[in-house]
């Protein structure tokens, strides 16, 4: 099948379907379109290529997007998309900091959204110096008791609660008792 054909055989699926979605007959789509019954079953037949000005018609009609009815379909995406075992999450143990981090989000989130599991053990310190302009950290304690400081503020997070704080300034959690925190860095 060249492009040509393909891109016919394409618009015809997908107007019909749109018209079908919308329950609309051939008679109603022709009046609300103005293109005429005729053409409109020889277009969705794949027998007729329509012109610029019956397409923009028609797309106006069924208010949809000129593109969704050209675009291809794109293969549906599984439920579900990897598992990642326990043995193969990437783990950064800093020793000086005294914390264990898992790093839950795939690698191209880097520098997007990032989430970390976080172990902390008694006088553990992480210190990081300010992130991208606009950063946010998100902290929810699992267990134990954090003291979160950024830039020149400090609070207590206990088990179950969440912090939102900036993390475009230096920022440091501290642990006084060993704890675990699920952290989401949120990069703007």
């Amino acid at each position: 099948m060249n492009d040509r054909t393909e891109i016919t055989a394409r618009l015809a699926k997908r107007l019909k379907e749109e018209r079908a979605a919308k329950g609309l007959s051939l008679d109603a789509l022709a009046k609300l379109s103005g293109v005429s019954r005729s053409m409109l079953s020889q277009i969705e037949r794949g027998e007729s290529s329509p012109t610029v000005a019956s397409l923009w018609n028609l797309t106006q009609a069924l208010k949809v997007d000129f593109s969704n009815l050209l675009d291809q379909e794109a293969e549906p995406l599984p439920s579900i998309r990897e598992i990642v075992s326990a043995d193969v999450t990437p783990v950064i143990r800093n020793r000086a900091a005294g914390c264990e981090i898992r790093i839950l989000s795939p690698a191209e989130e880097v520098g997007g959204n990032e989430v970390y599991d976080i172990r902390f053990s008694a006088g553990a310190a992480l210190e990081s110096s300010a992130h991208k302009k606009g950063c946010v950290e998100h902290l929810t304690v699992i267990d134990g008791l954090l003291e979160i400081s950024s830039d020149e503020q400090t609070a207590s997070v206990f088990a179950g609660d969440t912090i939102r704080y900036a993390a475009d300034v230096e920022h440091t959690i501290r642990a006084a008792e060993p704890a675990r925190a699920l952290l989401i860095v949120k990069n703007a």
